[in-house]
């Protein structure tokens, strides 16, 4: 899959974390989200239906996290205002992930770029991928709280193509799981040793 340069995007490179998860854990963590492949196949055909709605979406995921104060307080710099340079840089970023999210095979490249994302909202690594000074911890739940606006408000964006609803269904409900199982990745960074 052909990737456009983007500044911080580190996936299947040596400057990636490698992730701690067994791929026995990985295993049991996809049964525990039901995610099976099928739910790859739906993946793909939501790829394609996303592909070129991905500005749309974080348009509208920006204008959500702008409008909470609370929300974007962990993009703000020094003087308390939104670093916008870091906004753009996170925002290239996550295009980048609703495309892998849906197009990456789920492997240990992967596996790997989840425990890096996790890193990039802990205070572990939050702040240098960009050489910014910000909020130095996103809290965790707020990571885990971000489920519902990144699952609930992509249903619409998948049933533009005119897909029948039952594979729109299909298409949601496959992003959902793997949307609920990154976020269980995302936070291994904030648990203690033997508790994740």
């Amino acid at each position: 899959m052909a990737v456009r340069a983007i500044p911080g995007y580190t996936y299947g490179t040596a400057e990636a974390a490698r992730s701690p998860v067994s791929a026995e854990d990985f295993e049991n963590l996809k049964k525990a989200t039901m995610f099976t492949e099928e739910d790859e196949r739906y993946l793909r055909m939501a790829g394609e239906v996303l592909a070129d709605q991905v500005e749309d979406i974080l348009d509208l995921w920006y204008g959500w996290v702008g409008s909470n104060p609370h929300l974007v307080y962990y993009f703000s710099g020094p003087d308390g205002k939104p670093d916008m340079n870091y906004l753009q840089a996170v925002r290239h970023r996550f295009g980048q992930w609703i495309l892998d999210t849906c197009n990456r095979p789920y492997d240990q490249d992967w596996l790997n770029y989840a425990q890096e994302i996790g890193l990039r909202h802990h205070r572990t690594k939050k702040n240098q991928t960009d050489g910014i000074q910000s909020v130095p911890h996103i809290p965790m739940r707020y990571v885990i709280a971000f489920i519902y606006p990144i699952t609930s408000t992509i249903r619409p964006f998948l049933a533009k193509k005119g897909h029948p609803p039952e594979v729109v269904e299909k298409m949601h409900q496959a992003w959902t799981k793997s949307v609920i199982m990154q976020v269980a990745l995302w936070c291994y960074p904030y648990t203690k040793d033997g508790d994740w």
